[in-house]
């Protein structure tokens, strides 16, 4: 040990002081490590959680590193005898270590004050839709929708979200503002079709799906309007006329609970395609190539000539 001393003194000149300060620090450091690993082994033995495994260690390495901090400190430098300034250090070591700890706790003190969603809420927030089926301390958990599913339908996966995302990510709610939203079928004919039939036809099979909801929903506006700037003049079921290049496309617009949208759209498609297949003069569009010939099929008195008598 002397020869390390000398070594120390002659190569590095370190001083005894300061050495012994040295040795401190590294006794401080061997032990915090045992101790740490002494911890992990013992709950490891006693569960096969991986989470609390998880859990343990991560918390043992940020108790072991703020210790280790602030006990090297008080070796190194007197301003550490103060017990203000320990504390001071305390705290921005607790800060340093925990903290995505610390966000995610004011993330969910933000929910239970703010409550951008609860419970049973459906939401989306960043990429990750699903309803909301625990909320705790530092995460909550969504059963998700969507993804590779159709028509927000659950994948039975279960996704656990750091409460802080909520400082970072958008929050969509589909229920928090009247507990109803706005789903479109885009339906597209042929041009030779009868479009303002088949626009008929469609309006009042969306009448008969969704009208009932309209008056619903005026009650549920006029209510989130004394919360949010929430205004609709028609909640009426309507159907939009345009046209794209393979045909006219006739859009529905109605109301529907978000958990309905699925069973809703789909019995709305089976009205349709039994209404259409009666009308011989309304005709689905798809991909087709086509040849148009103006003699042919040309509106009348717009100087095409007549095709040749045979």
């Amino acid at each position: 040990m002397d020869k390390v001393t000398g070594i120390l003194q002659d190569t590095i000149k370190l001083g005894p002081d300061a050495q012994i300060k040295l040795w401190t620090s590294v006794a401080i450091v061997v032990i915090l490590v045992l101790v740490h690993w002494l911890i992990v082994k013992i709950v490891w033995r006693r569960t096969d959680d991986v989470h609390v495994r998880y859990r343990s260690r991560k918390v043992s390495e940020s108790v072991a590193v703020i210790l280790g901090l602030l006990l090297i400190g008080r070796v190194w430098f007197r301003e550490f005898q103060s017990l203000v300034t320990i504390v001071g250090l305390l705290s921005a070591g607790l800060a340093i270590a925990l903290k995505d700890l610390v966000v995610n706790l004011a993330g969910w003190i933000f929910i239970l004050i703010r409550r951008p969603f609860e419970l049973g809420d459906r939401i989306q927030i960043g990429n990750h839709a699903g309803d909301v089926i625990d909320l705790r301390i530092f995460q909550f958990t969504l059963l998700e929708i969507g993804n590779w599913v159709d028509a927000d339908q659950s994948t039975g996966r279960v996704i656990h979200v750091p409460n802080g995302k909520v400082f970072t990510e958008a929050v969509a709610n589909y229920g928090k503002g009247f507990q109803y939203i706005w789903n479109e079928v885009p339906v597209l004919i042929t041009f030779e079709s009868n479009w303002e039939k088949a626009k008929e036809i469609l309006l009042r099979i969306a009448k008969e799906h969704a009208e009932h909801l309209s008056e619903a929903a005026q009650k549920r506006v006029k209510e989130s309007a004394r919360k949010f700037l929430i205004f609709y003049t028609k909640l009426t079921p309507t159907v939009y006329t345009s046209v794209r290049e393979s045909g006219v496309l006739l859009t529905i617009r109605y109301l529907c609970e978000p958990r309905r949208r699925r069973v809703g759209e789909q019995a709305i498609w089976e009205d349709i395609l039994r209404e259409f297949g009666k009308c011989d003069d309304i005709d689905f569009a798809y991909p087709t190539r086509r040849f148009y010939d103006g003699r042919l099929e040309g509106k009348k008195g717009k100087g095409h000539p007549s095709p040749p008598l045979s």
